[in-house]
């Protein structure tokens, strides 16, 4: 096997994710797209990850957004900002068809599902409706969700949430148009119901922008009975971003 790897690694050495340079291991980004990517770190608000002035503390913040129309689920975390490279890696994920970009996607999101999860916490993607999963041929927060359960230990269901109802995009909407079009959208699905149960799920979404899909979705499982939620995603937009 080690022969067959180095092989492999001879005939198609690893590539950086964002530019395509040679890099030292799979799924990684070369110094110069590292430096243009925008990882979430020091103060943040503990609902949405927006970065905060200050020092990183102890306790718990939260942005005036949040303090003004709190969100229904109990811990947001992002791990890019969605400008830059965050919002390339996002985007070819997303449209480009740029898989393989869900598992470092995963990789940097695992910290801090960690530091938010129950230990029997259910890992669930936001859904797509069916007819846009027949168009795009993957979900791409389902991918991220996959890797994240494997990466964590954490249970995963794939299917947990439905959208039955195709809604159009929510590009360009403002928060409460967001809000109306994903009115009554989502909800869990009656064969999953008994797995959320008296119990915590962690949402798992490529990017944040208002957090409607995601409170929706948070609604979902919190009427069909689970304890808590937390939502986890890729990047989320930053208002000077």
């Amino acid at each position: 096997m080690g022969l067959l790897q180095t092989t492999l690694t001879a005939i198609y050495p690893p590539r950086c994710l964002g530019c395509g340079d040679m890099v030292d291991s799979d799924f990684g980004l070369c110094g110069a797209c590292w430096g243009k990517t925008t990882f979430v770190g020091g103060t943040m608000c503990d609902s949405c990850s927006a970065p905060l002035p200050g020092s990183k503390q102890d306790e718990v913040v939260y942005c005036d957004d949040c303090l003004r129309a709190p969100k229904p689920w109990k811990h947001g975390r992002a791990a890019l900002i969605y400008t830059g490279m965050g919002r390339k890696l996002v985007l070819q994920l997303k449209h480009g068809d740029r898989q393989e970009i869900a598992k470092s996607a995963a990789g940097w999101m695992r910290p801090s599902v960690v530091e938010v999860a129950p230990e029997n916490a259910l890992i669930a993607p936001v859904p797509l409706h069916w007819m846009r999963l027949v168009k795009r041929r993957y979900n791409q927060s389902a991918l991220i969700a996959a890797h994240l359960s494997s990466m964590t230990g954490l249970e995963h269901c794939p299917d947990l949430l439905e959208r039955q109802r195709r809604t159009p995009s929510l590009d360009g909407k403002t928060k409460g148009e967001r809000a109306d079009i994903l009115n009554g959208a989502i909800w869990v699905s009656a064969r999953r119901r008994h797995r959320i149960l008296n119990r915590p799920v962690i949402l798992v979404d490529d990017v944040m922008t208002t957090g409607a899909t995601l409170a929706s979705c948070t609604e979902a499982c919190r009427a069909a009975g689970a304890t808590e939620v937390c939502v986890a995603v890729l990047a989320r937009v930053a208002k000077d971003a």
